[in-house]
Formats: C-alpha cells, sequence, structure tokens
C-alpha cells in the first residue's frame, strides 16, 4: 500500500470572501464568473473596496486535498506560501485538516507575499475571482519531492497551475516520478481563460499522461474549441481513461471504458459556488482510491459538492461520510 492516495499541486492560496451586487462587478470591472489574474496593486485596491469578508485557506486543488483529507484520506499538499502571516494561516489550516503539507515556505525576504483570491459572491451564489498569486506563481521543480511523488497512488495537478513560470517543468517531474512508481495522473481544467491560455499544453498532457480529467461544460467547449458538448465529451473519452464533467444543476457526466452515466445534481440552495468542483473531485478520488464504483464516485462528487455550496467558503462544514451514508453511498 502506498503511503498516499492522493497528492494534490496547484497554487496555494487564501481565499478572501466577500458579498456584493451584481452592479459591484461592474464598476470595479470584474468578469463574472471567471477568474481574473491581478497584480499587489490591484489586490490592496480591491480588498479595500469591499466590505467584509471571511479569510479562509484556499486554492483549487488545496481545497481537494482538504476534502479528501476530511474523508479520512491519506493525502498531501504541494503549494507555495510566504513565511508571512497568510503563508502561515495557510499552512496550519490545510494541516489541521489532516493532510501532509511539507513545500518549504518562501523566506521573509521574498518581496512578492503569499497569494490570495479575492472572491467576490453575487446574489445569485456565483463567484467571481481575483487571484494575485505571489510566490505561489513560482513553483518549480525543486518543490516537488520525487519521493513524496513516487508515494502517491494519484497526483491530482490543478489547471491554475500553468500560469507560473516553471509550472510546465514542476508538472512533468511530478509526473515522471508518480507514473514511474506505478501511479496514475488526474487534472481539473480549473478555467476556460486558463484553457485559452494554456491550451496546447494542456492538450499535450492530456493525450500523453492523464488518466483522469475533472471539467465542467464550459471548460470541456473551450478545451475542444466546439459547442458541441457531446463531440467534445467523445473527444475527451477517446484520449482519458476516465472523464468526469460536471454540468451544473444538471449532474454530471462520466465516461470510462465504452460507457457513459449521468449522475444527478443534489438539490441545493446555492449560497456560494465556490469550490464546489474542488470539492466534487475530492469525493470523486476519495471514492476511487477507496474501491467505489465510478458511477457511485459520482454521485459522492455531487453529495460534496452540495455541501460546499450550501455555504460561504470552499471546505466542507458538515461531516461528508455522515452525508454519504445518509445517501446510501457508503
Amino acid at each position: 500500500m502506498k503511503k498516499f492516495q492522493v497528492v494534490g499541486i496547484g497554487n496555494a492560496m487564501v481565499d478572501v470572501l466577500a458579498r456584493a451586487e451584481d452592479a459591484f462587478l461592474e464598476e470595479a470591472g470584474i468578469g463574472k464568473g471567471i477568474m481574473q489574474l491581478i497584480d499587489m496593486d490591484r489586490a490592496v485596491s480591491l480588498y479595500a473596496s469591499i466590505g467584509p469578508a471571511k479569510e479562509i485557506s484556499g486554492g483549487s486543488a488545496a481545497n481537494t486535498i482538504a476534502g479528501i483529507a476530511h474523508l479520512g484520506g491519506r493525502t498531501a499538499y504541494v503549494g507555495k506560501v510566504k513565511d508571512d502571516q497568510l503563508g502561515a494561516i495557510f499552512a496550519h489550516d490545510l494541516c489541521a485538516q489532516g493532510a501532509v503539507y511539507e513545500t518549504t515556505l518562501a523566506p521573509k525576504t521574498e518581496e512578492a507575499e503569499t497569494g490570495r483570491c479575492i472572491v467576490i459572491v453575487t446574489p445569485d451564489g456565483e463567484r467571481s475571482m481575483n487571484t494575485y498569486l505571489g510566490v505561489t506563481e513560482f513553483l518549480s521543480p525543486d518543490d516537488i519531492d520525487v519521493a513524496q511523488m513516487a508515494e502517491a497512488e494519484w497526483i491530482y495537478l490543478e489547471g491554475y497551475r500553468f500560469d507560473g513560470p516553471d509550472s510546465h517543468a514542476a508538472f512533468a517531474k511530478a509526473i515522471d516520478a508518480c507514473k514511474g512508481a506505478g501511479g496514475k495522473v488526474s487534472i481539473t481544467l480549473s478555467d476556460p481563460f486558463c484553457i485559452d491560455r494554456h491550451r496546447d499544453a494542456f492538450r499535450e498532457m492530456i493525450k500523453d499522461h492523464v488518466d483522469l480529467l475533472f471539467c465542467n461544460r464550459a471548460e470541456m467547449l473551450s478545451m475542444y474549441q466546439t459547442d458541441d458538448f457531446d463531440a467534445a465529451l467523445a473527444k475527451a473519452a477517446a484520449e482519458v481513461a476516465i472523464v468526469a464533467c460536471t454540468d451544473s444543476e444538471n449532474g454530471v457526466y462520466v465516461l470510462a471504458d465504452g460507457q457513459r452515466w449521468l449522475v444527478p445534481a443534489v438539490p441545493t440552495q446555492i449560497v456560494d459556488a465556490t469550490g464546489a468542483g474542488d470539492l466534487f473531485a475530492g469525493a470523486f478520488l476519495w471514492g476511487l482510491t477507496n474501491g467505489y464504483d465510478l458511477e457511485t464516485c459520482g454521485k459522492m462528487g455531487n453529495v460534496a459538492a452540495s455541501e460546499v455550496i450550501s455555504h460561504i467558503g470552499a471546505r466542507p462544514e458538515a461531516d461528508l461520510n455522515a452525508l454519504f451514508t445518509a445517501h446510501g453511498l457508503i
């Protein structure tokens, strides 16, 4: 048995969540429902213009890993923060969930700070993300522990991480170490605009290395540059052993071995959509590494996603194991 079921690699961030009306997005020049990269000055300006906010350790892959740890999974995370206040918050929160986090901190003398994502949540529950990457942008191959990757049944790669200058090399090192030891690779596409910036690199990695692809409808259509959703799903299934594509209230499409399932969503009042895909992936991977069939993994993912969108923040607040039991999944 390997030490870890899943090791995640991503942008280590602290989420700053605030509520606002759609008019605020327009006034502030914020694109609704997407992730925009911003610099430090913009981060300071936005933070000053929002109302009361909640600061929570976040980052897409970190949320996924926190979900797996919450479920009792053996898991670890790789992502860079600075030796500063927000960096300490991030590390403490993730380790408190039960995940292993050993990435070397950027020193206090580093000019860049710990990354943060200012998330504006509108009344419809949609989240619009404004991301200052800070030191996490500079995750490098030196931060990848090959022994740790070799001890992973699966690695989970965050698409947002493609924006860093050394990201592709760091991912390649992790993939080689994991696959060389018999492990498997999963990736989340993260965001249509991220795909636009790195489509060729995504396609090459997906075709050559990825065993499990996570995405949503918009990302799927962007990846394969088509308006035909079924055609995009078919293309993905031809390249990847397992595809899990979420489609909001319609549920999730899971494709593998020539089969296709549409697993219904769990009806939920949306308070904050932040983390829905992250927790879906975490629950799906937890189910997969614990021997559950793919349809059940999809159901687990939907239950976890429904829990996280029912409150502010991208980490589970209810006991997911208890929810899985209540839904007859375990």
